[in-house]
């Protein structure tokens, strides 16, 4: 290559602007999924860990609730959650419309009012 050439490249450190990980795990889901962890151990093997018969049927109901609130998390607050989430939110629909009052009953309130304006008009005179 010609020394022009190389003077056009420079180098680019590819982790500026990445985020931290663990492996595929992204740093900040670490303390919310321990906290989910905890939680879930606790709620099964301590509230409900009367109502299983053996342990296995603890650990798997634990590891069913700790699946189910980690999914959730990162579908929630994980990296382009937006794709998922703005999927849900209703756009709104503005339109500008003029509708003119009809009374459900027969009488016409509005010839009503307009006699008794006039007339109070006139009566001040």
């Amino acid at each position: 290559m010609s020394p022009e050439r190389d003077q056009e490249f420079r180098p680019v450190n590819q982790i500026l602007g990445s985020q931290p990980s663990l492996g595929p795990i992204p740093a900040d889901q670490i303390f919310p999924w321990l906290v989910i962890i905890l939680v879930s151990y606790f709620v099964i093997n301590g509230i409900f860990g009367g109502l299983f018969a053996d342990d296995f049927q603890r650990w798997l109901w634990t590891a069913l609730m700790v699946g189910w609130g980690i999914a959730t998390w990162w579908i929630l607050t994980g990296g382009r959650s937006w794709q998922f989430l703005s999927k849900f939110i209703g756009v709104p629909t503005w339109t500008r419309g003029f509708a003119r009052y009809q009374s459900l009953l027969a009488i016409n309130h509005e010839a009503k009012n307009r006699k008794t304006k006039h007339q109070r008009r006139r009566s001040r005179k």
